[in-house]
């Protein structure tokens, strides 16, 4: 399993927009991003850095696996 690096709130959501998402609102510190056809949505803490573990469960419920969401953050 490799090693998530520790990433600022922006990086995340342009990683997940790049997969599909797009943002659809933010109310107060968290920023919501949506995708046609998912049943879930995602919700990105605003914060200067997401934990590692938020990520991870961020990008578990987004349905992808951790080594193609590093690839499209490249």
């Amino acid at each position: 399993m490799p090693v998530l690096p520790v990433l600022r709130p922006r990086e995340v959501i342009r990683g997940f927009e790049i997969l599909g998402w797009k943002v659809a609102r933010q109310r107060g510190s968290h920023i919501i991003l949506i995708k046609p056809g998912a049943l879930v949505t995602l919700s990105i803490p605003d914060h200067p850095e997401v934990a590692r573990g938020t990520l991870r469960a961020l990008i578990a419920k987004a349905g992808v696996t951790v080594e193609e969401f590093l690839a499209a953050l490249e």
